[in-house]
């Protein structure tokens, strides 16, 4: 007679992997991520007034006990998620320059190529930051201005000092570039941001090139 094939034992097993449990903290952080987001991207398509709490929470897929359980309301929320991406852009900016070997003109291109990218990245942040804030609230006005002059500091720790130009250069290069990024937004052409790094170098390098250059009799 054949012999009875020996079940195996041991081997396999049918059930599914066991996923490992997520923190509480983990999913908290991430539900919180989530409502910022989704304020990003709402207020992107639809703009910040016609944008609601329970728009808010659809997109995000939390309950709205969840949004007021970490914001106080919508302001709140806009205004967390616009600090998050100018702490981001300005990370990046600074990862780009502290990598480059050359000298000042090489940081501020690896600087505007750095924010460029992160526009191009991030069209609604980009343009939450850059357009909506300027009009959702005061406080939303007054926080871009601050972040304005974070850029400004930035920008005067990359340049040399030459006392021919005038002491608000680093103000009027910082808002010039804004200007046109803010213009390509405007334009949904976020896509695009990076074409404009020739353009912006160009803007940001000249004073300080032409300032250096010697007079001639």
């Amino acid at each position: 007679m054949p012999r009875r094939s020996q079940a195996r034992t041991g081997t396999r097993s049918d059930a599914p992997p066991i996923r490992p449990e997520l923190s509480r903290e983990f999913v908290a952080v991430h539900k919180r991520r989530r409502i910022m987001d989704a304020i990003a991207e709402l207020t992107a398509e639809q703009g910040y007034d016609s944008t609601k709490i329970g728009d808010i929470v659809r997109r995000a897929g939390v309950a709205r006990k969840t949004l007021y359980d970490n914001f106080e309301g919508k302001e709140e929320v806009f205004l967390a998620a616009f600090d998050g991406a100018v702490d981001e852009a300005i990370r990046r900016i600074e990862e780009e320059c502290a990598k480059v070997e050359g000298g000042w003109e090489e940081q501020v291109q690896a600087g505007l190529a750095a924010f460029l990218r992160y526009v191009a990245e991030e069209p609604a942040l980009a343009r939450m930051c850059m357009i909506e804030a300027l009009s959702a609230t005061p406080a939303a006005t007054e926080r871009y201005e601050k972040a304005v002059q974070r850029f400004v500091e930035l920008t005067k720790r990359t340049v040399p000092h030459n006392d021919q130009l005038p002491e608000t250069i680093e103000e009027t290069l910082v808002g010039g570039v804004a200007w046109i990024v803010y213009q390509q937004i405007r334009r949904q052409e976020t896509e695009k941001a990076e074409d404009l790094l020739p353009e912006l170098s160009e803007f940001m390098l000249a004073p300080f090139l032409n300032a250096a250059k010697p007079e001639t009799a």
